[in-house]
């Protein structure tokens, strides 16, 4: 599923590419997807101008001047593309006025699109209640430490909960939690505040590096250009089971990166470095 720094990358493409036109024809071709789409989302964005985006945790806004906003979740599989051939499952189209084109494609449907009032997007049955944008100043070693008092659960799951930081799924857990050194098994309020402040700023600096490289391409994920992501190429854990440490010297003192399950997930990580 694309992370924050994925949808980041696709809100940021649509932004400059949209934002400021005028949208003349939509095309809805499914009722449902995830779940139904607002039968009249048609028609409110037909003549509606794109005042601009927002990015909250996974979802992405777009904001029009007629006072509502569409939400977009991207799923597993979805994407936007930018001035591209109608392409298969693409589920909904949008033409601005100058001749620019969108499509929403999603092959497993796991994506989904709904209407919001704008003033109203923080109450969204999919937005409230959401934790702080691990971006945001809202987000801290304090603010970490607060959510991780007391908490008996792994600090990986602690990571991946949206109500307690927004946006952060299993590769940037996986790849920060790698850099500060902590071990994803840990029980959350065991860890010191110390070290859950380097915890929140590797989390900070892991997704900003990887909205610069435009995100990690796996499986579907590209940007809107239709251009794939590089942040794969930097990753240290996500997706190496077995492979050497670039911390560790190798066997016999360390047999290299480990995979686990936790919560029905893959977990990488160094079994000697995290802690």
């Amino acid at each position: 599923m694309p992370e924050l720094p994925e949808v980041e990358t696709v809100m940021r493409g649509l932004d400059g590419h949209l934002t400021g036109r005028r949208i003349a024809h939509v095309t809805l071709r499914r009722a449902d997807i995830r779940w139904p789409v607002p039968p009249e989302l048609p028609r409110l964005l037909t003549g509606a101008t794109v005042l601009g985006f927002r990015r909250r945790g996974k979802f992405m806004l777009m904001r029009l001047d007629n006072g509502w906003s569409m939400l977009v979740h991207l799923g597993m599989s979805g994407r936007m593309l930018l001035d591209k051939p109608e392409a298969a499952h693409e589920h909904l189209t949008i033409e601005t006025q100058d001749g620019r084109r969108v499509g929403f494609v999603d092959p497993r449907r796991f994506g989904a699109l709904d209407l919001v009032r704008t003033v109203e997007e923080d109450s969204h049955r999919l937005l409230a209640g959401m934790g702080p944008e691990p971006l945001g100043n809202e987000f801290s070693g304090a603010a970490l430490a607060g959510a991780c008092k007391g908490r008996a659960a792994p600090i990986k799951a602690v990571l991946l909960d949206q109500h307690v930081v927004a946006g952060i799924g299993n590769i940037y857990a996986s790849e920060a939690l790698f850099r500060a050194g902590i071990s994803p098994t840990r029980a959350a309020g065991k860890i010191s505040r110390a070290r859950l402040e380097v915890l929140a700023q590797e989390v900070r600096a892991t997704l900003t590096e990887a909205v610069a490289a435009g995100g990690s391409s796996l499986r579907d994920y590209v940007q809107p250009s239709g251009e794939l992501g590089y942040f794969q190429h930097a990753w240290k854990v996500y997706g190496r089971a077995g492979q050497p440490c670039a911390r560790c010297p190798g066997p016999p003192a360390c047999d290299g990166i480990r995979q686990i399950t936790q919560s029905g997930r893959s977990t990488f990580y160094c079994q000697k470095t995290q802690r």
